[in-house]
């Protein structure tokens, strides 16, 4: 009996585990991670599934959809070339409304309905980041509306009426971004505050690079605007934007009602068309950069602006040349014997043309000991005089080609320069003190001359004064003795008066006595 009980149970879970030979389950990869089209067959049905935190991986692959979010999640492509949203020429492709921190990377986002529909829209949301992304083909690229805190970084926008726009939208970073080949505008600002755009190339564009509408207190900075119709343009009461460290090379550089700062710590833009001369050699042009006929850049660039940042011991470094040479592998390193601190770069240009650079360099990164070479050679650079605790800038000339520059910190050298400031600071002190010895011995000389005439002058008084006081004893006693004279004549003259009176009072009484006897 209990063989046959056995034996039945061995069959059913036979049976059991052959039922479940063809079933198959659907695993995460990550907790809080879905994959598209692993776990669900579109974005959408991912997005409408997942919680807030969690993050779609789409796999390569055309997905041709409309995707809405409205929750935290982050929408993760596995390549920006191969993962692509097409939005069929209708619609938003990718709508993001009312929500925050979501992430948008990875994708080609392509293909919106007519205007104003979008390759991607933010509506009224905060903290969203955009980046590493391929938007083409689209009405509009990139547009913001009433949202703030976002970031839009790393992406190529391409073939769209405009690039990147933003409505009534503040406090949101643009930044390292390509803008091209737009029908209308690269970047344009409407209605919008605080924002930074920075570092990214806004090219070939059919009007404007850059343009500002009602706009206030945005930073437009290390941007490159190249071969658009109209480099910047701002219209209407835009005021207090701070516009600096740009490349302007386009048909016309500037239009509108220009009440901006145009340059920021002393240094301005580069103009394609500036004509003026830099006979300081410190890499600014010497006269001002005329702005609508009113305004002006005070410090306009004599060459292009570059920025690379560099990163050491989990800190990141911006360092920066303007210089009318072309800029290119720009690469920062560590020897591995001497650990050594160097940045190289090439600079290139029309053959035997006058070449310049300009560098800043953090002090944090490199300090004043350093050796700057040219194609192995050694060159003394000027280190110019704007330079102080937080940067130095330094200042050298060539004749054009491709330059190796290569610019060294030496932790040795460092020591080194140290220790002989300090020498020489101690042989300034030794020779001050010397100095100090030979005044104080100069003026020991004089105040024992002086010292010597006064002895010299004291004992002639003192003689004097004996003399003098010789001569009072003297005069002293004869006025003594002229006075015992004075008193002996004086009772002389007493008694002999006393004496005569007697005489006369005895003939007077003689004679009345003599008259009354008669």
């Amino acid at each position: 009996m209990k063989k046959t009980v056995m034996a039945l149970s061995m069959i059913l879970c036979l049976l059991f585990v052959l039922c479940l030979k063809d079933y198959k389950t659907s695993v995460r990869a990550d907790p809080g991670t879905v994959n598209v089209p692993g776990d669900f067959s579109s974005i959408q049905q991912a997005v409408n599934n997942v919680s807030s935190g969690d993050t779609i991986f789409v796999h390569t692959g055309i997905y041709s959809e409309h995707v809405v979010i409205n929750k935290s999640i982050a929408l993760v492509g596995e390549n920006r070339y191969s993962t692509i949203i097409d939005g069929s020429q209708s619609g938003n492709v990718i709508y993001i409304v009312t929500t925050a921190n979501v992430t948008i990377e990875g994708f080609t986002v392509r293909r919106s309905g007519t205007s104003p529909n979008c390759g991607i829209f933010v509506d009224h949301s905060v903290y969203i980041t955009i980046r590493n992304n391929r938007i083409i083909d689209n009405a509009e690229g990139i547009s913001l509306l009433s949202s703030s805190g976002n970031v839009i970084c790393d992406n190529n926008i391409s073939n769209n009426n405009d690039g990147i726009y933003l409505l009534s939208s503040s406090d949101n970073v643009i930044s390292r971004n390509t803008i091209s080949l737009s029908n209308y505008d690269g970047i344009s600002l409407y209605y919008s505050v605080n924002n930074v755009v920075s570092r990214n190339f806004v090219l070939y564009n059919n009007l404007d690079g850059i343009s500002l509408y009602y706009s206030g207190s945005n930073v437009i900075c290390g941007n490159t605007v190249l071969n658009n119709y109209l480099g910047i343009t701002s219209f209407y009461f835009n005021s207090n934007n701070t516009i600096y460290h740009n490349n302007f090379n386009n048909t016309y550089q500037v239009w509108g009602d220009l009440v901006n700062f145009w340059d920021h710590d002393g240094e301005g833009n580069y103009w394609s068309d500036y004509s003026g001369q830099d006979l300081n050699r410190d890499g600014l042009g010497d006269v001002p950069y005329l702005i609508g006929g009113i305004y002006q850049d005070s410090h306009p660039l004599m060459g292009a602006f570059s920025d690379f940042d560099v990163s050491l011991e989990g800190e990141t470094y911006d360092v920066t040349v303007i210089s009318n040479s072309t800029i290119s592998t720009f690469e920062f390193g560590i020897g591995r014997e001497t650990r050594n601190r160097i940045i190289r770069f090439n600079a290139t240009g029309e053959d035997d043309a006058a070449g310049f650079c300009k560098v800043r360099i953090p002090t944090k990164l490199m300090n004043y000991s350093y050796i700057v070479l040219i194609d192995g050679e050694e060159i003394i650079p000027t280190l110019l005089n704007v330079s102080n605790e937080t940067y130095f800038y330094l200042y050298f000339t060539y004749l054009h080609k491709t330059n190796a520059i290569t610019i060294i910190y030496s932790e040795a050298l460092h020591l080194y320069d140290e220790l002989l400031n300090r020498y020489l600071k101690l042989q300034m002190d030794l020779y001050n003190l010397n100095e100090t010895f030979n005044l104080l011995s100069s003026d020991y000389g004089v105040l024992s001359y002086n010292y010597s005439q006064l002895q010299t002058s004291f004992d002639k008084l003192n003689d004097a004064y004996r003399e003098h006081l010789m001569e009072y004893s003297e005069q002293v006693q004869n006025l003594r003795n002229l006075t015992y004279i004075l008193a002996a004549i004086t009772a002389i003259f007493i008694m002999t008066t006393i004496y005569l009176s007697k005489i006369a009072h005895a003939r007077v009484t003689a004679r009345t006595k003599a008259i009354e006897e008669k």
